[in-house]
């Protein structure tokens, strides 16, 4: 159903409107083929230290699972998030990397952090496109990620970001999903009542939990049990249920 609809036309066809469509980003549109500690160890060779993949990943996951959570602002972070991944970054060298006493941190974190911008690191997922293609005439669409500015280099690189009407980004935001601050600012950007909004992501407690308690109606991507192919039926199912 076509959001220019009059609220008298839904009524009267049975039919819910909803407006606005909010996509997650990495793990939902996104996704990182090979895997961080591939990454980490690429970059590593240029500065003559010794990632191993497996160690880097093992050693990744834990130091992300107790990074403290990012400061919120509620206005744009100044360094746009990159003081807590230069953060990350030097506790996982700490607990993964040999011979670290003979790195520059500097430059390896400089290159690091740009590498992760940079074409062909990121993809999409194979049912991103023809979603978004599909959906972007009938709806306005948006993301809402926990990302910093990189993340409108990756979507220019991918050619998705002229489907989107506003992509927030919660360095810009100040305030990290689940925060209800984010949600909120979703909303009050593209001027949408939660009940009109649908939110799509795969993290329960980021994206379902605090979705919904923000009043919007969510689809639970959870890859592989479902995917975006599922989301037509999903609308339909949500526009005609009374």
């Amino acid at each position: 159903m076509k959001p220019e609809s009059s609220s008298a036309d839904a009524s009267a066809s049975g039919k819910k409107q909803l407006d606005v469509i909010f996509f997650d980003a990495a793990g939902t549109l996104v996704h990182l083929p090979e895997s961080v500690g591939f990454h980490y160890s690429l970059v590593a060779k240029r500065h003559g230290l010794h990632h191993d993949e497996a160690r880097t990943n093992h050693a990744f996951r834990s130091v992300w699972k107790q990074m403290p959570a990012r400061e919120a602002t509620r206005e744009p972070r100044p360094d746009d998030d990159k003081g807590w991944w230069r953060t990350l970054v030097s506790r996982v060298i700490a607990l993964s990397a040999e011979n670290q006493h003979t790195l520059d941190f500097n430059a390896y974190f400089e290159d690091l952090y740009l590498h992760f911008e940079q074409p062909g690191i990121w993809q999409l997922y194979s049912e991103a496109w023809p979603t978004l293609a599909n959906l972007h005439q009938p709806y306005r669409l948006a993301v809402v990620s926990n990302f910093d500015r990189r993340l409108l280099t990756i979507f220019d690189h991918l050619g998705i970001t002229r489907f989107f009407e506003k992509i927030i980004i919660s360095s810009e935001v100040g305030a990290d999903k689940p925060d209800p601050y984010i949600f909120q600012y979703a909303l009050d950007s593209l001027h949408v009542s939660p009940s009109r909004a649908l939110y799509i992501g795969d993290d329960p407690a980021k994206d379902w939990q605090a979705a919904e308690a923000a009043g919007m109606h969510v689809f639970r991507l959870d890859r592989p049990k479902n995917s975006l192919l599922d989301l037509p039926e999903f609308l339909e199912k949500l526009i005609t249920d009374c």
